[in-house]
């Protein structure tokens, strides 16, 4: 699918006007680097307007002599006669003017023709997963855990995801990440026939961590007509250019719950360390087991995990029948980290639920996420940036 890379937040959000439905934003050339070492169906990149003529121009070599199949694009404010000619010798497809939609459009079309030529229409099958954060009780922690188990999965645009909040009654996805979106799963309603790519992409919201929200309805009432075939649409619709869709459970078992659950290739069950919640967890286990959702892809968290509350992860293990994945403890830091609109993993990385949350992002996606700014497996120079460090992506500085 087509990325844009610029510095510039809104920059980035009006190329993606231009580009087709499901185009991914990424803000520095480090985080196009890391997007490209996962995305081997990747076809053309935009080069923004604010990314420095340097940058642009050597994005541009390096792309020409590496993987020929991808196309460069330069979106630039002026069209100057050197620096044109200058990224046509580098390998650019087109350079077109920031403002020219219609040619930005044709240039992504020219690209992806390029593209099915070389590498035949197989080559941009695209597989993605969909992860469900469930709980049976609410009050557990279960969007906090949503929200930055999604942003560490994005890892700062290397991947494309999407949080759904479908707790259609009472979400706060969007409210804990202080957004205002615009429209919902409330403006879906009706397109269980009819429901694209392109539709729904113009309900999504966008987070400035490359975090794409699908907000739950405004008013608790809206709950009732969004029938399951609309929620089983909407899964396999956001599957088709998302890498990861993670879905913000509501708790219960309804059937619009049951449904997503269906479409589900990964659940994490969230508990804490009472009595009432771990009754409530365990009949959510047997349920799943009778339904056959998910046997083998459970992980189990434990949220305010202290040891001072007479039982300990071995106790938990015991009752569910399942071994816990990861535990994250009590943190007044998390609370504000959550009142501020700044998600833990984003605004303190190191501290002890960011590094819990990335070791169950890393299981979940089997490669290794680190903190920003780390040289993981998908941070680190694509081979073809090893193999020439005089042009090497670089961060822009």
């Amino acid at each position: 699918m087509p990325v844009v890379v610029d510095p510039d937040p809104m920059v980035v959000e009006s190329l993606l006007a231009a580009m087709p439905a499901g185009s991914h934003g990424v803000e520095s050339i480090d985080r196009l680097n890391a997007w490209l070492s996962s995305h081997a169906d990747e076809y053309v990149v935009v080069l923004g307007p604010t990314l420095s003529d340097e940058e642009s121009i050597s994005t541009c070599e390096l792309l020409r002599t590496t993987t020929p199949a991808i196309s460069a694009v330069l979106a630039r404010e002026t069209m100057e006669s050197d620096l044109l000619t200058k990224a046509m010798k580098a390998g650019a497809r087109d350079v077109v003017h920031a403002t020219d939609t219609g040619a930005l459009t044709e240039a992504i079309g020219r690209a992806y023709q390029l593209f099915v030529a070389l590498r035949g229409p197989a080559g941009a099958l695209h597989i993605s997963k969909v992860i469900s954060v469930f709980s049976p009780k609410g009050g557990v922690g279960k969007t906090t855990l949503s929200v930055n188990l999604a942003l560490a999965l994005t890892d700062k645009g290397a991947r494309r995801v999407c949080l759904v909040d479908l707790d259609l009654a009472f979400g706060d996805v969007a409210i804990t990440m202080q957004l205002f979106p615009t429209h919902s799963i409330e403006q879906a309603i009706g397109a269980e026939e009819t429901m694209d790519v392109e539709m729904l992409d113009s309900l999504l919201t966008r987070h400035q961590d490359s975090l794409m929200v699908l907000a739950a309805p405004p008013h608790p009432d809206t709950r009732e007509r969004v029938s399951p075939r609309l929620v089983s649409r909407l899964i396999r619709t956001l599957r088709q250019t998302f890498d990861y869709v993670v879905i913000d459970m509501a708790p219960a078992f309804d059937e619009q719950v049951l449904t997503a659950l269906d479409e589900t290739d990964e659940v994490v069950l969230i508990a804490t360390l009472d009595v009432p919640t771990l009754k409530n967890v365990k009949v959510a286990v047997e349920t799943f087991d009778a339904l056959h959702i998910a046997k083998d892809n459970r992980h189990l968290v434990l949220n305010r995990a202290d040891d001072e509350v007479g039982i300990n992860a071995d106790k938990v293990e015991g009752i569910l029948g399942m071994p816990v994945t990861a535990q994250i403890s009590s943190s007044t830091e998390v609370a504000a980290a959550t009142n501020a609109g700044s998600p833990i993993v984003v605004s303190d990385p190191e501290h002890q639920m960011s590094v819990a949350i990335r070791q169950l992002a890393t299981g979940l996606a089997g490669q290794i996420i680190g903190p920003p700014g780390s040289e993981t497996a998908e941070t680190k120079p694509t081979p073809a940036a090893k193999a020439d460090s005089g042009s090497r992506l670089r961060r822009r500085k």
